[in-house]
């Protein structure tokens, strides 16, 4: 590949996944840790491993990944977690999923296959196969997941009106390119068990918060 692909890495206290992540970034992926208030020495670390890191001004998830959107230059940008629960060296076949310019809007999701005890916990994969239902009656796409991983086109991206700054920004950037027109397809990753602390999916309060923020957002883009 010969275009630069920036990946961005929303980061809240990620010190002990960080090293592995970004000593597996693959040739021509920039990436770009987005640190929101870590109280570790993520942003340190990010700098020492060769990484942008840029300062999210407010805090929350979608306020990380938003803040990196605009931080990018690449043509196409990528999203992915960084807690080490997803490989980078799968970024390139994301991206070579999302096929060319001239092919129209596009976003890939990396649909997750668990592997290794414990990298899905059974209340976070219901929620996920509850809300992926919902947002397929709503947009009707076919997903299976709502995809930590993805990739898209930095451009078309920032056209689109995305407006939370929480947990359902992910949900949000797919209903409105499904509602844009955009293909959405999905690529198989494996998804592996966390290093570090879960703040999210790692536990059922972390879960709730996320579900509840993304019905919402499912009711507001109804509207």
């Amino acid at each position: 590949m010969n275009e630069v692909v920036d990946v961005i890495l929303p980061c809240l206290n990620e010190a002990e996944a960080l090293p592995w992540v970004l000593s597996r970034m693959p040739a021509g992926f920039r990436a770009i840790v987005v640190d929101n208030a870590s109280t570790d020495e993520s942003a340190a670390i990010a700098r020492d491993h060769g990484a942008a890191v840029v300062e999210a001004p407010q805090r929350g998830f979608g306020a990380a990944c938003h803040t990196g959107l605009l931080a990018a230059s690449a043509d196409v940008v990528c999203f992915m977690d960084a807690d080490a629960s997803l490989d980078p060296e799968e970024l390139p076949r994301v991206v070579a999923a999302l096929g060319t310019r001239e092919q129209g809007p596009g976003l890939v999701l990396g649909r997750r296959r668990p592997s290794g005890r414990g990298a899905w916990p059974v209340h976070a994969r219901f929620g996920n196969t509850v809300l992926a239902r919902s947002l397929n009656r709503r947009a009707g796409t076919a997903l299976h997941d709502l995809g930590p991983m993805r990739a898209a086109r930095r451009a078309e991206l920032l056209g689109l009106p995305l407006a939370d700054r929480r947990f359902g920004y992910p949900l949000e950037m797919v209903l409105k390119a499904a509602a844009a027109g955009w293909t959405i397809t999905e690529v198989e990753v494996t998804y592996r068990p966390r290093q570090g602390r879960s703040k999210v999916t790692g536990t059922v309060g972390g879960t709730v918060r996320a579900v509840r923020d993304m019905r919402r957002v499912l009711a507001e883009v109804a509207r």
